[in-house]
């Protein structure tokens, strides 16, 4: 394989090693902490994400950098959210000495990515992130709904997290956040990552999930209208949407009417169901 002359620019396993000594950081299970320590799985993110200079990509949890470098050699520019104090104080730092040519390109936000509500610089175009895995799929959804320039994404999650944000309608891993993710994108599986990869490795599998922005069904129901029929679906997944929607409805046999109205079988259960069906369901809730 020939070498990149640019890889002096990416951080090694014993770049990041040094790194977090010198910072007295040590990665956290509470954050969902695990730091990708290879040159060739972030180059492999940059890659399948297709990302290109016209983007600008906001990344989640960048950690050390790893993966910000990764991207701002590609990127047009790259905005990181990040949560902790000590790896938000450090990482320009760390940008500044590896590619000082691209430092005025990132910009750096010390917040909890789910307190986000704006963010500074151009309107984001890409979401490439190694998320962290205790709040993967809340992060992720609110940054496509609160961002709707964002028109692709590649997320790395825990493997579990990755078949089901990526099932379809049927499978058995089909659930809420399938159907949540599915109302702002198509969802797809776009690889798997090991584990020795990561620095601490983790105790579970990895994928790479691929988002394409699409318009939402087209409904006169709101997201939240929508949303709150699939919570109430999925809460008690064995049911059939007759009883499952019953508290949402009011009773089962509104639950049965606004099913039957909607053109979904009342016998059928929340696993069955699109998208598309479930926003038909939120139109003809009883007033």
């Amino acid at each position: 394989m020939r070498e990149d002359p640019l890889d002096g620019e990416l951080l090694s396993a014993a770049d990041i090693r040094e790194l977090a000594t010198a910072l007295g950081v040590r990665p956290t299970k509470q954050r969902g902490q695990n730091f990708v320590i290879d040159a060739n799985t972030v180059r492999r993110i940059v890659r399948a994400a297709d990302i290109g200079e016209d983007d600008v990509v906001v990344e989640i949890g960048p950690g050390l950098g790893s993966l910000t470098l990764a991207l701002l050699r590609t990127a047009g520019h790259v905005t990181a959210v990040e949560i902790d104090d000590t790896l938000a104080a450090a990482l320009p730092a760390t940008v500044a000495a590896r590619l000082p040519e691209r430092a005025d390109r990132f910009a750096l936000v010390h917040q909890d990515a789910l307190r986000v509500t704006e963010l500074p610089g151009p309107t984001p175009t890409a979401l490439v992130a190694n998320l962290p895995y205790n709040v993967a799929v809340p992060v992720l959804l609110h940054m496509l709904a609160l961002f709707p320039g964002i028109r692709r994404g590649l997320v790395m999650v825990q493997s579990e997290v990755a078949d089901r944000l990526a099932a379809p309608p049927g499978s058995k891993v089909y659930g809420v956040p399938s159907v949540k993710a599915a109302w702002y994108a198509d969802v797809r599986r776009a690889g798997a990552i090991g584990r020795t990869v990561f620095w601490p490795a983790p105790n579970v599998d990895s994928g790479l999930v691929a988002l394409t922005r699409r318009e939402p069904p087209p409904t006169t129901a709101s997201r939240t209208e929508v949303f709150a029929v699939v919570d109430a679906a999925f809460a008690q997944r064995r049911k059939t949407l007759r009883s499952a929607l019953a508290g949402w409805a009011g009773s089962p046999a509104a639950a049965e009417a606004a099913c039957t109205a909607a053109g979904v079988s009342p016998g059928a259960r929340g696993e069955a169901l699109s998208v598309e069906d479930f926003a038909r369901i939120a139109e003809h809730r009883p007033a």
